[in-house]
């Protein structure tokens, strides 16, 4: 059986949903909302690659930057299922600092 050939404007609803919840719902200092069109289309197209080239035992083709998370899952039907994730973290949460040495006295 033939594999269809996927691309990223089969899921044009799902990236357009995303891009709806994006402006509403999320805050992020990193990707300004003009930068998240082009970062969807990029990650959806990362993602399909890995989708197209994961071993015949894998279900999945993933793809991510530190804000979005794009997961295709395969289905019983050609057009495998689209999970578009916002990251959520905080520009604010405190990196772990260097262990400082004991200084002896």
């Amino acid at each position: 059986m033939d594999q269809m050939e996927l691309t990223h404007e089969m899921f044009k609803e799902e990236i357009a949903e995303a891009l709806k919840n994006y402006d509403k719902f999320i805050v992020c200092l990193d990707k300004v909302p003009s930068d998240c069109p082009a970062s969807l289309q990029s990650l959806m197209e990362k993602a399909i690659k890995a989708y197209a080239n994961r071993g015949h035992h894998l279900r999945h083709g993933i793809a991510l930057d530190k804000q979005i998370t794009i997961i295709l899952s395969q289905t019983e039907n050609d057009r495998p299922l689209c999970g578009i994730y916002f990251n959520l973290a905080s520009p604010y949460h405190k990196k772990p600092s260097a262990k400082k040495e004991k200084v002896e006295d």
